[in-house]
């Protein structure tokens, strides 16, 4: 060993291996040979080394001195049954080996007595000081007891009086001191602890010296005092300080204490303290194993027997040894050590040795070595051993080192995270090296081993190797073939991804706390390399074409590389370019193969959907069929396909999305051809049609739902990230150009596809709504317009619930606006038919205004701007006007004219200037007619000969008041009038809608019949006074400009027109035609 420490030059076996490791790299391709496990040092003895071992043990406890240690066992007869357990022996056996032990002799009982120190002692000497020795030894056969009445004065015996001069011992003497510190140690023998006591006195030696001398330390009185009293006393008699005296029996196996001196007399009790050390020790032990074998080598013998018993019984009870002695086996090694005399130093080292053996062969927590490696690094001095301790300590360090190296290079086995401390128990190993690396001891015994570091990184290099080998030898196949191959490869990559994700997320932190190793890192770049050629090697065989079964195994393959990949984002550091770099590229043949492979899979999966489909809706929430679902499933998987591909190259990417749109697209026109053929196939045999509906409302649904799923076909392709990735590779516009009208074009023929099923669906409805609005028209009279309406209500009710409980709500409000646009056209059709019955004009109306309230069903159904097409509006305004009687139609045309004059504002036919207001008190219309303006020449001299005509309009709300007329103004276009006129009329008549006073402005002719300038509207209801309180001021004056009829034929003249029955209506006609066609002759000429 000698030889081997003094040559720096030699390498130790483990940092050669590493080295051996690290040059066999470039042949990893050839699988490594396994490894030779290090073989641990074996802890178990021979039969003959384990019958003297227990003949030890049961002598050290037949023969126990001292009074027990706190927590420890007293009874001797537990101790044997423990130690007969602990060595396994059979009763008969223990019985014969008690008897034989109990037959040796004796060891010689010994006191190891070590004085420390005193403090507080008495000063004998002129100086105040003394000159403190200590006499020591026991007195044998004193049977007094300690608290006896004699014990006292025994005590203060001296040792020179009591025990031999050959059997006392003496220490040092220190000069001038009250505080002497000796740190003697002395053997004192005794025969029988019970009667036995050891003694100590304390003594000031006293030397011989002049008066001269003296009086030179004279320092105080008290020295003065001390002259005297030496001058009494014999020279050269010293004084006396104090003693200990105490029994054996009374002490422990081991003391550490202080004691008070004791005085002769009662002059001085308070001596001061003695600080003593006491040990209870054999020699000369009668067994085989004292005589012949160290007392070091025995202990650590008995310690590993121990040991290995508690961790036994705990494995037994299937518990975790924590490293914690019973008390029995703490006992039995503390009174080993102690008769033995070991110092705490080896027992250390005894514990050491002993567990870190036992640790390479049973298991029990690498924490429990901590505690003696931190007692030697406290005690550590190198010259106390032996040469052959110094060797065996060193290859206790070497083997443990070596083995857990090697434990940590087959952590991925040895510490399985299917076991939960699996991380705590290799951290603890980890800091177990960590700490015996860093021991003085370690540093002096192994000053070649590399850096554990170093080691460690080896070893986990190694390791991954290995482990690496040993999963592609698992994954074998048992037959070979391209697809086997492929399976086991994708297998072997597959654990190589969760093995480098459990390194990173918990044997990384690990590695890295304790050793600063980056465990990721270096087993991602060993693991890369050899996966990219193995890879690579598999791609090579794969060649081109490729079978389906062949391809999707490599697209297996690629997906679980690029997740190998993914995790080199992690990277601690990165030199160059990886192995892995670029992998995609060996797999671009199989590219082909996977979309067709992806293609005929969802298109197989279709038509079987679209085959089990019943076209029977989900849910009530659901309203689609099984196959809308599988089909969503379908292009789901499509979209994960493609996220799973991710292609890096952005061309070949654009291209790759371009065949997966392409694809969908196509997969969804084929859906909708099938499940109309099976909606076809299924209505065939049905006489229900209320079932076909079903089944043509699922169809709508699902086609609705697979549009809906192809739309969002930019997010789950992220066509936003293509876009980006692509801009610097192709055209501008390109990807819109492509992609999206792909998409739209889908999405349109989609759209087709569902407008034809709704029409489809509006159809069958359109009949029945037809058929209900014939019927409303041709009811009878008597039956009142809110009767009349409730078929087609209760129709409309019935069918829509239903198509709203079977359809979604995108295709139920397609329908909703194809059955309105529908239903307004009958009701306009049915109200031109009906346009002279005013009382089935008022069903028509009552009609629309229902069907507005249920098209809209309180907000669910259509929103107003919907419902208020111009088709709507005008049949509103139809329906108003023909369910409106004559009256109402004649007020409505006044209503209408008044408007037309509030909005006139041009004078080209003239204007007509009136001051008018309501008398209450009198109930009169008062009129005053002041002038007209600017008429027109209507004679042939260029003039005119104007009066007006005032009457009080409609004729039926005024029956009895004749029309009114002026003076005639001959030849005057601007003619004065100044006539007043006053009409009885009732202020309620004035106030309905659409009364006023026409003034009638006409140019007389002597011959003919009169000719029309104009007409002018004054309304009533505004007039002054008409409220009801008397106007006292001046009336205004109301200038009108005069107007014509419409040219074109009023409305509300052509429906009263064609009530060819109702003789009033006809009157109004007549009249107001007559006006117009006047007013046609004399219309006025541009740029007047």
């Amino acid at each position: 060993m000698a030889t081997l420490l003094s040559n720096p030059q030699r390498r130790p076996p483990l940092l050669r291996q590493a080295i051996k490791i690290r040059r066999r790299r470039v042949r990893d391709l050839q699988d490594p040979l396994p490894q030779k496990e290090i073989e641990p040092p074996s802890h178990q003895l021979s039969p003959e080394e384990r019958t003297l071992l227990y003949e030890e043990a049961l002598y050290t406890v037949l023969h126990r001195l001292g009074q027990p240690e706190p927590n420890h066992v007293i009874e001797a007869s537990e101790l044997l049954r423990y130690l007969q357990e602990a060595f396994h022996a059979e009763p008969e056996e223990h019985q014969r080996t008690l008897q034989r032990v109990r037959e040796l002799q004796k060891p010689i009982f010994c006191l190891k007595a070590t004085v420390k120190q005193a403090k507080g002692i008495l000063g004998k000497d002129v100086s105040g000081f003394s000159d403190p020795y200590c006499l020591l030894g026991i007195e044998q056969g004193v049977g007094v007891p300690g608290d006896s009445p004699g014990a006292r004065c025994r005590q203060k015996a001296v040792v020179r009086h009591t025990i031999p001069e050959e059997q006392t011992h003496r220490t040092q003497v220190i000069n001038q001191t009250l505080n002497p510190v000796w740190d003697e140690t002395f053997i004192l023998e005794f025969e029988d602890i019970a009667n036995a006591s050891f003694h100590l006195d304390m003594w000031d030696l006293d030397t011989v010296e002049s008066v001269r001398q003296k009086l030179g330390e004279l320092t105080d009185l008290h020295g003065l005092r001390r002259i005297f009293k030496e001058a009494r006393k014999d020279k050269g008699q010293d004084d006396f300080l104090g003693n200990v005296v105490l029994r054996l029996q009374d002490l422990r196996c081991r003391e550490d204490q202080w004691y008070s001196l004791e005085p002769c007399t009662e002059t001085y009790p308070d001596r001061g303290q003695c600080h003593l050390q006491f040990q209870l020790i054999h020699k000369r032990r009668a067994t085989a194993a004292s005589r012949s074998q160290p007392s070091y080598t025995v202990h650590l013998h008995l310690l590993q027997q121990l040991v290995s018993h508690e961790v036994t019984q705990h494995q037994a009870g299937s518990t975790s040894w924590d490293g914690s002695l019973s008390p029995q086996a703490a006992t039995i090694l503390f009174l080993h050590a102690t008769q033995k005399d070991l110092s705490d130093f080896h027992q250390s080292m005894a514990q050491w040795l002993a567990y870190s053996r036992l640790y390479q062969s049973l298991e029990f927590p690498s924490g429990c070595l901590l505690h003696p490696i931190t007692s030697i690094e406290y005690q550590w001095i190198q010259g106390r051993l032996k040469a052959e301790q110094r060797e065996e300590l060193a290859s206790s360090f070497r083997s443990l080192l070596a083995y857990g190296l090697s434990l940590t290079r087959r952590f991925r086995s040895v510490f399985p995270l299917s076991v939960s401390d699996s991380p705590a128990r290799l951290q603890s190993l980890l800091r177990v090296l960590v700490q015996m690396c860093k021991m003085k001891a370690f540093g002096e015994l192994c000053p070649d081993s590399a850096p554990l570091s170093q080691l460690v990184t080896e070893a986990l290099r190694t390791g991954t190797i290995e482990w690496f080998h040993l999963k592609q030898q698992h994954h074998q196949p048992m037959v070979q073939g391209m697809l086997e191959a492929g399976k086991a490869l994708l297998s072997l990559v597959q654990d190589i991804v969760g093995d480098l994700q459990q390194c990173q997320h918990t044997w990384n932190k690990i590695f890295h706390n304790v050793l600063k190793i980056d465990l990721f890192s270096l087993a991602f770049l060993e693991l890369q390399w050899l996966v990219a050629k193995r890879v690579k090697d598999h791609m090579a065989a794969a060649g081109s074409p490729m079978s389906p079964e062949v391809g999707e195994s490599l697209f297996q393959l690629y997906v679980s590389l690029k997740d190998l990949c993914q995790l080199q984002a992690v990277l601690s550091q990165r030199d160059g370019v990886l192995a892995l770099d670029g992998f995609h590229c060996w797999f671009q043949p199989a590219i082909p193969s996977w979309l067709q492979k992806t293609y005929s899979v969802a298109l197989a999966r279709v038509q079987r959907a679209v085959q089990m489909d019943q076209l029977v809706p989900l849910g009530e929430l659901t309203k689609h069929s099984t196959s809308a679902v599988d089909l969503s499933t379908c292009f789901a998987q499509i979209s994960h396909t493609a996220r799973q591909l991710d292609w890096p190259d952005p061309e070949e990417a654009f291209m790759i999305t371009v065949k997966f749109v392409e694809d969908t697209c196509r997969l969804a026109l084929v859906y909708c051809s099938l499940i109309k053929a099976r909606a076809r196939e299924l209505s065939a045999g049905q006489k229900d049609q209320g079932q076909a509906a079903n089944m043509l409302c699922v169809v709508v649904n699902d086609m609705e739902q697979l549009r809906l799923v192809i739309g969002k076909l930019p997010t789950q392709l992220a066509w936003e990230a293509l876009e980006q990735r692509v801009g610097a590779v192709l055209e501008q516009g390109q990807l819109q150009n492509t992609l999206h009208a792909q998409l739209q074009g889908a999405l349109a023929g989609l759209g087709h596809e569902i407008r034809i099923g709704v029409r489809t669906l509006a159809e069958q409805l359109e009949v029945g709504i037809a058929k209900h609005i014939q019927k409303l028209v041709d009811v009878k009279e008597s039956v009142p317009p809110e009767d009349a309406i409730l078929p087609l209500m209760k129709f409309l009710e019935v069918k829509l619930c239903y198509m709203n409980t079977n359809l979604v709500q995108e295709n139920f409000s397609s329908l909703l606006t194809l059955l309105w646009t529908h239903t307004l056209t009958e009701l306009a059709e049915a109200a031109a038919s009906q346009r002279s019955s005013p009382l089935a004009s008022s069903r028509l109306k009552t009609a629309l205004q229902n069907l507005e309230i249920c098209f809209h069903a309180e907000g669910c159904g259509l929103l107003p701007e919907a419902l208020h097409t111009a088709t709507f509006q005008a049949l509103q305004r139809d329906l108003e006007l023909q369910a409106a009687s004559s009256r109402e139609l004649i007020r409505k045309y006044f209503c209408s004219r008044i408007q037309q004059q509030a909005e006139t504002t041009s004078e080209e036919l003239g204007a007509v200037t009136v001051k008018a207001s309501y008398r209450a008190s009198e109930q009169k219309l008062h009129v005053e007619l002041l002038s007209a303006s600017s008429l027109l020449p209507l004679d042939s001299n260029g003039s005119s000969d104007p009066f007006v005509q005032l009457t009080l309009e409609p004729r039926h709300e005024f029956p009895e008041l004749a029309a009114r007329e002026t003076q005639k103004h001959k030849k005057d276009l601007h003619p004065l009038f100044d006539e007043t006129f006053e009409f009885l009329v009732s202020a309620e008549s004035c106030q309905k809608a659409g009364a006023c006073l026409l003034l009638t402005v006409l140019d007389h002719d002597t011959l003919g019949a009169d000719d029309l300038e104009g007409e002018a509207f004054l309304p009533l209801c505004d007039l002054p006074g008409l409220t009801g309180s008397e106007e006292t001021g001046e009336v205004p004056q109301t200038r009108l400009p005069l107007t014509y009829p419409t040219p074109n034929g009023d409305p509300i003249l052509q429906l009263l027109d064609s009530r060819k029955g109702d003789r009033e209506a006809q009157v109004f006609v007549r009249l107001r035609r007559q006006r117009a066609k006047q007013a046609s002759q004399h219309a006025p000429r541009p740029g007047r």
